[in-house]
């Protein structure tokens, strides 16, 4: 006589099942740990974290970054450096990094860095000269290389910040006058600056800025972006001029935005200008603000190209 089965065989069968008919099995994989960790105290608060990328078999979904076993940052994954701000001064501090993906597997934690924030200087407000003459390189699709003159300080420069447009992206040490900036997007053109720092916190003014445009990815045609643009404060106005794109066909519009965000769309009723554009922006904000300010053309097809360089004005 054939015994029924039991319950528990039922579930082992179930089980069974799923799995022959492809579900899907649980990842416990964790991606490796993040190479190259390095920590760099900014000013006396503040220290600047940098890593290089993780692996998984899948994919990495993110990094956590621990002082003393207690996380204190968490990233998405084209994210490889960050700043930790708040710190005491004078003070050693350890950091590790572990790697995240999708299924919440970490990896081991990197080697703990050490790193030692130096000691205030609060009746400091004099800030750094400005960095003299920062150039650059670019590296592929992805990375570009900048260097720059040696700023000057009454106590010490502790660090020099780099930005993209009008965000701090990394930090180096005072006594480093380059840096590689990585997680760059193929083709687009990227606006740089760089500013010296002291322990009290003062920034120098900006450097020149400077336009690189990463190398495009295998099958992607020219940047679609504004070219070689100006812009010449005056009394009231501020007067840009540019190269629009080559695109196979005139390009009669353009949208101009202005601190982040769309500000007006520059139309030519009857054919565009031959050669460099022009147009004059009126402004009422008291003296000192400051305007960024970038293009982006409307290609013959109707979509909207590649965004130009960034120009930052102060109204005078």
């Amino acid at each position: 006589m054939q015994r029924p089965p039991t319950l528990a065989a039922l579930a082992c069968a179930a089980a069974f099942l799923l799995t022959a008919c492809g579900g899907e099995e649980k990842d416990t994989t964790s991606p490796s740990t993040p190479p190259g960790v390095t920590v760099q105290a900014g000013s006396a608060t503040s220290v600047h974290v940098m890593w290089g990328q993780a692996t998984d078999d899948k994919a990495v979904a993110g990094y956590e970054v621990f002082q003393k076993g207690a996380r204190v940052k968490t990233l998405p994954a084209t994210k490889q450096m960050v700043d930790i701000d708040r710190l005491s001064p004078k003070t050693a501090y350890s950091f590790t990094v572990r790697a995240r993906d999708a299924a919440g597997n970490l990896s081991k934690p990197s080697p703990a860095i050490s790193v030692t924030t130096p000691a205030p200087t609060p009746e400091d407000k004099k800030a750094p000269s400005q960095p003299a003459k920062l150039r650059g390189n670019v590296d592929g699709e992805r990375a570009v290389t900048l260097t720059w003159g040696r700023a000057v300080d009454n106590i010490e420069v502790t660090s020099y910040d780099i930005y993209q447009e009008d965000s701090r992206i990394h930090t180096v040490s005072g006594s480093e006058t380059s840096a590689r900036v990585t997680g760059l997007r193929p083709g687009t053109v990227y606006t740089f600056t760089v500013r010296a720092r002291d322990a009290a916190e003062n920034s120098s003014p900006d450097s020149n800025a400077l336009d690189l445009t990463t190398e495009a990815a295998p099958g992607k045609g020219p940047s679609t972006a504004p070219s070689d643009v100006k812009a010449t404060v005056r009394k009231g106005t501020v007067e840009l001029t540019w190269t629009p794109p080559q695109t196979g066909g005139p390009v009669k519009e353009h949208q101009l935005f202005l601190n982040g965000k769309p500000a007006t769309t520059i139309v030519w009723g009857a054919a565009p200008p031959a050669g460099k554009a022009t147009y004059t922006i009126t402004v009422t904000d008291k003296p000192g603000t400051r305007y960024s300010i970038k293009l982006r053309a409307k290609l013959p097809d109707g979509k909207w190209g590649d965004f130009s360089a960034q120009r930052t004005v102060e109204v005078r």
